[in-house]
């Protein structure tokens, strides 16, 4: 069999080799402009290089994250935007990257299809260079895999890999952190990455129409308003991190504030929060009406309207409100890290008055 033949009979068997490699000259340019000190080459070798040492760190610990954007990426596809999930895949990875005090350098991606649509790759790429520009980190590689029979007509799904390095003396760990301390919560941008199946599930169940105004936003599609990108958190983190105003930070992604926040708590500690200190989103007052959903899948499915949580010592948390709100975060004084009792170890106070539309729980 000739090579041209074989070239042809991969084709013919659904993987077009000719449209990955135009797909990898598109993303050079979106690679290049995300470029930072350490990056060694551009993308398309084997292996990506990055250098410690050009990049400022002498004696790092090095941090790595990997997650992906779930089934928001099934909203997309029935919408038709892309540009956005590529946000989302880098945030989920770096914004855990910043909570142990490190600096996120580079990020590869994974994008895996069916059928390769260049131009749906190209968009979905395009938004992780822009995440990656956000958290000032390079898109240094990726693989771009075309498997037909693995995934039905139009469906992709993305994994993303990010490395971080922080100061050996710099690691945020959250040994410090006292009975006392003030907790500090950053609004997320709405739904962020977390529970699309429940959302999805809700927008079934009304027979809701993507492309219709938003009952929540009536300025935006509800698809539109529904792939709001998750929100990076990084540089003002980073700063208030490496400026010692922080004992800890958290990132309120799957499991919520309730599964999220213990995990930089130290044993025997937990915290009591106030439903009433911060607003919640339309989009989650909606779900909870339209989907009769209780407080606990607001606090445990999504982020209930606080995306990033800082723990702070009581001497320190007006600086570090400060720096985030210079920064452009809006900041909320949420709760109190008490000591544990029997029970949840967060405690969320009065959330049937703050949070109107979430049934109550039997």
């Amino acid at each position: 069999m000739s090579v041209s033949s074989e070239h042809d009979a991969y084709r013919a068997a659904g993987v077009d080799i000719d449209a990955a490699a135009a797909l990898v000259d598109a993303i050079r340019p979106l690679a290049r402009r995300t470029a930072r000190p350490g990056v060694m080459g551009g993308i398309g070798g084997f292996g990506a290089l990055f250098d410690l040492r050009a990049a400022g760190h002498a004696d790092p610990v090095l941090v790595a994250t990997t997650d992906g954007v779930g089934t928001k990426l099934k909203v997309a596809t029935a919408v038709g935007r892309h540009e956005t999930v590529g946000i989302d895949l880098v945030a989920m990875c770096v914004n855990d990257l910043v909570v142990q005090g490190a600096e996120p350098l580079f990020f590869l991606d994974y994008f895996a299809t069916g059928r390769l649509d260049a131009g749906v790759a190209e968009a979905v790429i395009a938004g992780i260079a822009e995440g990656c520009t956000r958290a000032g980190c390079a898109l240094i590689g990726g693989e771009t895999a075309e498997m037909p029979g693995m995934y039905a007509d139009g469906d992709y799904d993305l994994a993303g890999f990010a490395v971080g390095a922080a100061a050996r003396d710099g690691l945020l760990t959250g040994a410090e952190v006292a009975a006392g301390d003030m907790v500090l919560g950053l609004a997320s941008d709405g739904l962020h990455s977390n529970g699309f199946s429940l959302v999805r599930r809700v927008v079934a169940a009304l027979a809701a129409d993507h492309a219709a105004p938003a009952p929540f936003d009536p300025a935006r599609s509800l698809g539109e308003a529904l792939l709001t990108p998750t929100r990076i958190y990084v540089r003002p983190a980073l700063a208030a991190a490496r400026g010692g105003l922080v004992r800890a930070l958290a990132h309120i992604t799957g499991g919520g504030l309730a599964e999220n926040v213990p995990r930089v708590l130290p044993e025997g500690l937990g915290v009591v929060l106030d439903a009433a200190a911060w607003p919640l989103p339309p989009v989650m007052r909606w779900l909870a009406e339209a989907g009769g959903l209780a407080p606990s899948d607001l606090a445990r499915t999504f982020n209930a309207g606080i995306g990033m949580v800082a723990v702070a010592a009581p001497d320190r948390a007006d600086a570090a409100a400060a720096l985030f709100a210079e920064a452009g975060e809006t900041v909320y004084r949420i709760g109190t890290v008490v000591p544990a009792a029997e029970g949840p170890r967060v405690r969320i106070e009065g959330t049937e008055a703050a949070w109107p539309g979430a049934r109550s729980q039997s």
